[in-house]
């Protein structure tokens, strides 16, 4: 018995690989936005309860960025945390708002609040609709007409705060702990469609390497 060698086959298939390969790979940078864009979204709401956790075990150093007597409220936040995507990747960007609550003793809102004491901005007290300022010190009351100067009016362990916390959330939870912990990692390294889809790959080439390799990077997140 001779054996038959269907050549023209043989080359087509092969062809349809290498386009399946060219296609899944193409299909992979396609599907970077869509993956971009949820795991930002993933990322920001993990970010924020981070701080919030952070604030409660240390409210010393994270009182400022809530509404007074309010540390680690989701509720109470005066931050806020956005992401941009592009073709180098995720870009996170911290914002502050005005606190509307009033500290025991004050008649107004801190303005700036947030911002003031995470930049370690001193502040000048003058007195207003009359000549003379009035505060409690050491539990008596203090007069005088003399503005006054205070250097850290949230704390010297207030000052970066913020920043600090966002620095250990990227520097050690997000790369050692949140990315594995969240499955996004293991999927990412083990692209196991790209096999399972090799006979049919062998068949249409780059159209199916191109769906293929889209899907696998699109569905990709937490819990994938």
């Amino acid at each position: 018995m001779k054996p038959v060698y269907n050549s023209k086959k043989f080359k087509k298939e092969m062809n349809n690989i290498m386009r399946y390969s060219f296609g899944f790979l193409d299909g992979v940078q396609k599907g970077k936005t869509p993956f971009l864009k949820s795991l930002g979204v993933q990322t920001v709401e993990i970010m924020k309860q981070f701080v919030d956790s952070n604030a409660r075990v240390n409210p010393e150093m994270l009182h400022h960025i809530y509404e007074w007597n309010r540390t680690g409220s989701p509720a109470a936040r005066l931050y806020d945390i956005s992401f941009t995507t592009s073709n180098i990747g995720l870009s996170f960007k911290s914002s502050f708002r005005q606190s509307e609550s009033i500290q025991d003793g004050s008649k107004t809102p801190f303005y700036d609040k947030a911002r003031i004491i995470e930049s370690g901005v001193s502040v000048l007290i003058k007195p207003r609709n009359s000549d003379v300022l009035a505060f409690e010190e050491d539990g008596e009351m203090v007069f005088t007409k003399q503005p006054i100067k205070v250097t850290n009016p949230g704390g010297v362990e207030a000052q970066g705060g913020f920043e600090k916390t966002m620095d250990l959330f990227f520097n050690k939870y997000f790369s050692q702990s949140f990315l594995r912990t969240s499955g996004v990692a293991q999927y990412l390294e083990n692209p196991v469609v790209y096999k399972k889809n090799l006979r049919a790959g062998k068949a249409r080439g780059r159209s199916k390497g191109l769906s293929v390799g889209y899907t696998w990077v699109a569905n990709a997140g937490v819990g994938a």
